[in-house]
């Protein structure tokens, strides 16, 4: 068979975490050639650089689109995304690639795939079907879905969703999260070695703590914010680490609350622009649980058997494991949410909590797939359901 170039594009330090693995698979594929893309967050100096990460993991990077975000406003983000299709149609042009792979449903994924469909291009997306109301995500990625061609989910009612939107069902896969995948991937590190590379000393309480605007909220973000922060001050011989939040609408007036709130006790707070990958996984094992809106509070968290605060409505309708702990984004929601994760009768549950994505595996399946199937075409075909309506 022909050796078929297979461009996995990046925007985030979160979803290229969940790549990384699959990326490894695809270069020692003896049929696949992996062209790696990098735009977005990655290319922002206040988010951390982090395709420096990805040079350090030894990848090769063939291209970056730099968005250029100049603020976080709305029309910004509209702009960077019409900025996206413009840099990435001219990679394309160069790179000529016989696929594309996105995750998600960010929005810095969106011009990779419109400049794709323009392009006659194969696109094969990771993670559609799944709901994330409180987001603009949540549009995004059934946008993707219906741009691509290819479709690996995470659980079964993700995949009868993506072909409750229209696709053929034998081009819809259930190989399980790649989160999952890369947990397993892992090397984790001991406490010892985790606190001398962090900076960090872990007190009898430690907490990590990942908040993202939500950018559908009828509330204000910022509001909701305060109210996470006043429960988190009072936190007694509890260690705070936050992982700052990604490129959303509304991003800045975090990053400065945070910063903010960490300056009043820097000796029990602390702050991350990008973890990475190894620390952050790393950092699971030994924190009493995770605080935020994160999609990893549901997607991976539950394979360390910790339990997960999800506040507000930014992961609404995801699927998750018995660890997640739902709760309204005000102090008072929060603080009961965090007594009942800390206590022993909790913590006896999550002895035997299952994560509902999978036990591993994903990356393997999905480069046999990207190997075997034919490619002839890019045309679609909606696949109709026999549903009846009532009048």
């Amino acid at each position: 068979m022909k050796t078929r170039k297979v461009c996995v594009v990046t925007g985030t330090r979160a979803e290229y975490g969940l790549l990384k693995l699959l990326c490894r698979k695809i270069n020692e594929s003896k049929i696949l050639r992996l062209q790696l893309v990098v735009t977005g967050s990655h290319l922002s100096e206040l988010h951390g650089l982090t395709y420096r990460e990805i040079e350090e993991d030894g990848f090769n990077i063939d291209w970056k689109v730099d968005l250029k975000l100049e603020n976080d406003s709305a029309s910004e983000i509209a702009n960077a995304t019409s900025r996206s299709i413009k840099g990435i149609s001219e990679c394309f042009e160069a790179l000529t690639p016989d696929m594309i792979i996105v995750l998600g449903d960010r929005y810095e994924l969106f011009g990779p795939t419109i400049a794709a469909l323009f392009h006659g291009i194969v696109v094969s997306h990771i993670h559609g079907g799944e709901l994330t109301e409180g987001a603009i995500d949540e549009s995004i990625r059934h946008c993707l879905t219906k741009m691509s061609h290819l479709h690996f989910v995470a659980t079964e009612e993700y995949r009868k969703r993506v072909i409750q939107l229209g696709e053929q069902p034998q081009n819809v896969f259930n190989f399980g999260g790649l989160g999952v995948d890369a947990i397993h991937s892992c090397r984790l590190l001991d406490k010892r070695s985790l606190e001398r590379r962090m900076g960090i000393r872990f007190q009898p309480k430690n907490l990590l703590v990942t908040f993202h605007p939500e950018t559908l909220a009828e509330g204000d973000t910022v509001e909701d914010l305060r109210q996470l922060l006043n429960a988190l001050s009072i936190q007694q011989d509890s260690l705070v680490i936050f992982t700052m939040p990604n490129a959303d609408p509304g991003y800045k007036p975090v990053f400065q609350l945070i910063n903010d709130f960490i300056l009043e006790n820097s000796t029990s707070r602390v702050a991350f622009s990008s973890l990475g990958q190894l620390q952050y996984f790393s950092m699971l094992q030994f924190v009493d649980g995770v605080i935020g809106n994160s999609s990893s509070g549901l997607l991976e968290v539950p394979s360390f058997k910790k339990g997960t605060i999800n506040i507000g409505d930014r992961q609404k309708g995801r699927i998750r494991a018995q660890s997640v702990i739902d709760c309204e984004p005000d102090s008072k929601s929060i603080l009961a949410a965090i007594e009942q994760m800390l206590s022993h009768k909790f913590k006896q549950r999550l002895e035997t909590v299952e994560n509902p994505y999978g036990l591993g595996g994903a990356s393997d399946s999905i480069v046999r797939v990207l190997e075997s199937i034919q490619l002839n075409s890019v045309r679609k075909k909606f696949n109709d359901l026999d549903f009846r309506f009532e009048s």
